[in-house]
């Protein structure tokens, strides 16, 4: 289905154009029609799957249409991080480029000229408001912010949200808002979490899920497998023998981020270090430097995972497993974007076992193992620490079976004997 088919006005059909938009993606053409008619909505899709687009394009026509408060919040969009709120901003003014609808931004981590930045904007009024849940809540709670007549709330990424703690903060912005509203949750996955806090805040919706994709074909996976203590050395070993100069890596901790950005000045590539320790104008200067090539590789925790589009990414690693297999598939998702192909090595610990066994399920096969280098020990087996406790106590059991059998056989000899 192509956009033109849906009774959008033209203003937004020419923004639309301009941005090269003309085929719906499945949750988009899904999407559109039931927002446009007023009902609230359940998406389930995931990252990459034109979601934003799915929700900002029927809730700017219907607010282009000026029946709405003037020098109000008519429109709240949350979101978990504020890169994923940056971006949602400019899709905004670009959605919007030919219309008068305003936009604005609100996201902690921060300096305090930033924040009364935010405060004076919030208080002279924006048809739609982008927030993180923290920096929001601030903001009401100091009283810069009328939520009253809001007409549109969107969830954006709510497992993401749950994930990271937000759940109490959502529903206390949700009692700043009118009974009366069109709510639109998006998320990755639906979760019980995600179902009850949908029960919660929504009124009868629209349920559109879109199948769990699976990893692009253009990706090729692939997977060490070695002790923890030799993570470090695959991975310079692989740096340094990589042509890819435009990567990504993943690690589960801020600190761990920190001590590798540390470790990995000894090679050629120029590093960038991306966690919630750093200042928001220290975040957007590396991205900024990534996204125009003055960064090789950055290094981050999944705070860039989601939300973040930077089509040339040509390697993605994987220096922890991640525990959600989804999570995989959105880490990866990163590289082979705009038709190109791309690379995703994971390296594997013995402990991490369950989480590659479950990856691999998701996306339905074994990833291939490359052999480790020189000098980086032996590969070990992938027996998890649940399965060697359990043969532990297999073991244990059956000694103290065959001990049992020896006590009662030396006391039916000495009975006998007697």
């Amino acid at each position: 289905m192509y956009f033109d088919e849906f009774p959008l006005d033209d203003v937004l059909l020419d923004a639309i154009d301009s941005m090269s938009y003309h085929q719906c993606t499945p949750i988009q053409e899904r999407s559109i029609q039931h927002i446009l008619s007023g009902k609230d909505v359940i998406g389930i899709a995931q990252t990459g799957t034109g979601k934003t687009a799915a929700y900002l394009i029927p809730i700017l026509n219907k607010l282009n249409s000026r029946k709405y408060p003037s020098s109000s919040v008519n429109c709240l969009i949350m979101c978990p991080t504020r890169e994923l709120a940056q971006q949602i901003d400019q899709q905004i003014e670009a959605f919007s480029y030919y219309t008068s609808i305003s936009g604005f931004a609100v996201y902690g981590g921060n300096d305090g000229q930033r924040y009364e930045q935010e405060r004076r904007g919030l208080q002279l009024g924006a048809d739609i408001i982008v927030a993180t849940p923290g920096r929001l809540l601030s903001h009401i709670k100091s009283g810069n912010v009328d939520l009253s007549k809001v007409s549109f709330f969107v969830l954006d990424e709510a497992d993401r949200m749950l994930d990271m703690g937000f759940n109490d903060d959502i529903m206390n912005i949700v009692r700043h808002l009118p009974l009366n509203r069109q709510t639109i949750l998006f998320s990755a996955t639906m979760p019980h979490s995600i179902q009850e806090l949908a029960n919660n805040i929504l009124n009868e919706p629209v349920e559109i899920k879109i199948a769990i994709s699976k990893p692009a074909d253009n990706i090729n996976q692939f997977k060490f497998i070695c002790h923890e203590g030799m993570k470090d050395k695959v991975l310079i070993n692989t740096l340094c023998n990589s042509s890819n100069d435009r990567i990504i890596m993943f690690v589960s901790k801020k600190s761990k981020v920190k001590e590798l950005a540390s470790t990995l000045k000894i090679s050629k590539l120029i590093i960038g270090a991306m966690h919630s320790d750093l200042s928001q104008k220290e975040r957007d200067t590396i991205m900024y430097e990534f996204r125009n090539h003055r960064i090789n590789l950055l290094i981050a925790t999944d705070i860039v995972s989601r939300g973040i589009d930077i089509d040339d990414i040509q390697l993605v690693i994987n220096y922890d497993v991640p525990h959600d297999a989804e999570d995989y598939v959105h880490r990866i998702g990163r590289t082979a974007r705009a038709n190109r192909t791309g690379n995703a090595i994971t390296i594997v610990s013995p402990s991490e076992s369950i989480y590659i066994r479950k990856i691999e399920e998701l996306i339905g096969f074994p990833i291939p193992e490359l052999p480790l280098p020189d000098g980086c020990g032996v590969r070990p087996s992938l027996t998890s620490n649940k399965s060697k406790r359990q043969s532990s106590n297999k073991h244990r059991h059956a000694s103290n079976n065959r001990h049992r059998k020896q006590q009662c056989k030396s006391r039916s000899v000495s009975t006998s004997e007697s």
